[in-house]
Protein backbone atom coordinates (compact mmCIF):
# COMPACT_ATOMS: atom_id res chain seq x y z
CA UNK A 1 0.00 0.00 0.00
CA UNK A 2 1.20 3.62 1.28
CA UNK A 3 4.79 4.10 1.52
CA UNK A 4 6.84 7.56 3.50
CA UNK A 5 7.08 10.62 1.16
CA UNK A 6 10.83 11.57 1.19
CA UNK A 7 11.47 14.74 4.24
CA UNK A 8 9.26 13.70 5.94
CA UNK A 9 10.06 13.74 9.84
CA UNK A 10 10.21 10.32 12.40
CA UNK A 11 6.99 11.86 13.81
CA UNK A 12 5.00 12.07 10.53
CA UNK A 13 6.29 8.64 10.24
CA UNK A 14 4.85 7.40 13.53
CA UNK A 15 1.79 9.33 12.71
CA UNK A 16 1.31 8.06 9.20
CA UNK A 17 1.60 3.72 10.23
CA UNK A 18 -0.34 5.03 13.47
CA UNK A 19 -2.72 5.85 10.89
CA UNK A 20 -3.13 3.06 8.92
CA UNK A 21 -0.76 5.01 6.05
CA UNK A 22 -2.30 8.27 5.98
CA UNK A 23 -0.57 11.07 6.89
CA UNK A 24 -2.21 13.19 9.69
CA UNK A 25 -3.33 17.07 9.45
CA UNK A 26 -1.27 18.92 11.49
CA UNK A 27 -4.55 19.26 13.71
CA UNK A 28 -4.64 15.64 14.48
CA UNK A 29 -1.00 15.28 14.76
CA UNK A 30 -0.24 13.43 18.28
CA UNK A 31 3.08 13.28 19.51
CA UNK A 32 5.81 10.41 18.67
CA UNK A 33 4.96 7.78 21.84
CA UNK A 34 1.17 8.25 21.37
CA UNK A 35 1.55 7.19 17.37
CA UNK A 36 3.90 4.56 18.49
CA UNK A 37 0.90 3.22 20.78
CA UNK A 38 -1.61 3.53 18.40
CA UNK A 39 0.46 2.08 15.91
CA UNK A 40 0.99 -1.10 18.21
CA UNK A 41 -2.60 -1.24 19.02
CA UNK A 42 -3.36 -1.47 15.53
CA UNK A 43 -0.93 -4.67 15.25
CA UNK A 44 -2.88 -5.87 17.92
CA UNK A 45 0.67 -5.81 20.26
CA UNK A 46 -0.10 -4.94 24.04
CA UNK A 47 2.55 -3.35 26.22
CA UNK A 48 3.36 -1.64 29.00
CA UNK A 49 5.95 0.61 27.68
CA UNK A 50 5.09 4.34 27.17
CA UNK A 51 8.06 5.51 25.80
CA UNK A 52 8.72 5.76 21.84
CA UNK A 53 11.85 2.97 21.87
CA UNK A 54 10.36 1.19 24.29
CA UNK A 55 7.29 0.89 22.30
CA UNK A 56 8.72 0.21 19.06
CA UNK A 57 10.74 -2.66 20.68
CA UNK A 58 7.84 -4.27 21.79
CA UNK A 59 6.35 -4.26 18.23
CA UNK A 60 9.68 -5.72 16.52
CA UNK A 61 9.19 -8.38 19.39
CA UNK A 62 11.62 -7.47 21.68
CA UNK A 63 11.05 -8.19 25.53
CA UNK A 64 13.80 -7.96 27.19
CA UNK A 65 15.30 -4.09 28.07
CA UNK A 66 18.53 -5.03 27.93
CA UNK A 67 18.36 -5.86 24.43
CA UNK A 68 16.36 -2.92 23.03
CA UNK A 69 17.85 -0.87 19.84
CA UNK A 70 17.80 2.83 19.81
CA UNK A 71 15.59 5.37 17.41
CA UNK A 72 17.88 4.10 14.06
CA UNK A 73 18.27 0.88 14.99
CA UNK A 74 14.60 -0.31 16.29
CA UNK A 75 13.26 1.48 13.00
CA UNK A 76 15.30 -0.11 10.75
CA UNK A 77 14.89 -3.75 12.35
CA UNK A 78 11.03 -2.77 11.85
CA UNK A 79 11.86 -1.68 7.81
CA UNK A 80 14.06 -4.57 7.30
CA UNK A 81 16.32 -1.94 5.99
CA UNK A 82 20.19 -1.10 7.48
CA UNK A 83 21.75 2.15 8.41
CA UNK A 84 19.32 4.90 7.47
CA UNK A 85 17.99 7.42 9.59
CA UNK A 86 15.05 6.09 11.45
CA UNK A 87 12.23 8.67 9.60
CA UNK A 88 14.04 7.19 6.24
CA UNK A 89 13.78 3.85 7.48
CA UNK A 90 10.30 4.36 8.55
CA UNK A 91 9.32 5.41 5.60
CA UNK A 92 9.98 2.15 3.89
CA UNK A 93 7.56 0.20 5.84
CA UNK A 94 4.56 -0.05 3.67
CA UNK A 95 0.88 -0.22 5.46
Amino acid sequence: MALGVYGTTLLDELNRLANGGTYRTPDQMVDEAKAAGQWAVQRSITTNYTNTVGILNAIDGRTDPNKFLDYSGICNALASTSGLAAAQALRAIST
